[in-house]
């Protein structure tokens, strides 16, 4: 026995500090663990390219993207929708030639059943001094087709059953299941946000203009340094837990609590001068990564082989 209690192994009881600290030692089981701060993509970086911006845009919902990244998406999201509306014109020109052919043979169906049946009614002039005659000879021919109608009828019972009891052979290709193909739908022609999955155009786009923290420092040096923007109205420094928005009409990033302070006092942009309404202040999306949501308390989980005791 040792001398820490938390280390004692002559216990009978497997107790569920000991399960706790193997199942962390060994690596089975659902490990927990608190996402760092290299796992949550920066507030200046795209979201699709997740890399620091040189000229950023944002869209209505607060998401940052590099404008050559967005624009290239966007391109790329309407050639796909333009092959997709060709395949689908090309599957409706295919139905409706199909539908054509259809209705086609079921003319002709009902061309030939018309002349059958026209071509069965007699023609002739009766004669009146035979239809005595006439009327007997069709009355044996009735009899006769009634009990050739009657055998064919007790046979066929015969045959039905024979058939239902023989097994289909599946290997024919009359028999195999059909390989149809994949009905398509009608593909919408909007563009979509990656990240709020919205509507988005690209003149919905608004340019950014961040306040760099020294203008003397060149790009490099900037994005090496771990502060590099500022608040354009009260120089605070800006990050992933400063709360940011964007102005519509100049493009300069605020704090929050510069917006509800002095902002939407009077609502005018104080680096224009222009008037201001609810849908020019822009709060700007932070945190989130292509693995993760934005918000407070990441997580990441791993499912694992349970330990079985």
């Amino acid at each position: 026995m040792t001398r820490h209690g938390k280390n004692c192994t002559a216990g009978a009881v497997y107790t569920y500090h000991e399960k706790r600290k193997d199942t962390a030692a060994s690596g089975y089981g659902t490990q927990s663990v608190r996402l760092g701060k290299d796992a949550i993509k920066d507030f200046d970086c795209c979201c699709l390219s997740l890399q620091t911006c040189r000229d950023p845009v944002v869209t209505p919902d607060g998401y940052l993207y590099e404008k050559q990244a967005i624009l290239e998406y966007i391109l790329h999201q309407k050639t796909e929708i333009a092959k997709k509306m060709k395949a689908y014109e090309k599957q409706k020109q295919t139905q409706k030639s199909d539908s054509r052919l259809e209705s086609k043979s079921e003319e002709r169906g009902i061309a030939e059943r018309f002349k059958t049946r026209e071509n069965s009614i007699v023609s002739k002039p009766i004669n009146p001094f035979t239809s005595g005659q006439a009327k007997e000879s069709d009355s044996q021919s009735v009899a006769g087709t009634s009990a050739s109608t009657s055998k064919a009828e007790s046979s066929a019972p015969a045959a039905g059953t024979s058939s239902s009891q023989a097994l289909p052979s599946f290997w024919i290709p009359s028999l195999t299941p059909e390989a149809k193909p994949t009905i398509l739908k009608k593909p919408s022609k909007t563009v979509v946000c990656p990240m709020s999955g919205r509507p988005l155009k690209m003149n919905e786009l608004t340019n950014v203009h961040f306040t760099p923290l020294d203008p003397s420092l060149g790009r490099v040096a900037l994005l090496a340094r771990q502060e590099r923007y500022l608040c354009a109205v009260t120089k605070d420094t800006l990050g992933n837990s400063v709360p940011c928005s964007v102005l519509k009409p100049s493009g300069a990033v605020v704090t929050q609590e510069c917006v509800e302070r002095l902002i939407r006092k009077d609502m005018t942009d104080p680096i224009t001068g222009d008037k201001l309404t609810e849908k020019d202040i822009i709060p700007l999306q932070r945190g989130g990564t292509g693995f993760a949501g934005s918000g407070v308390g990441l997580k990441a989980k791993e499912a694992r082989p349970v330990m079985m005791v």
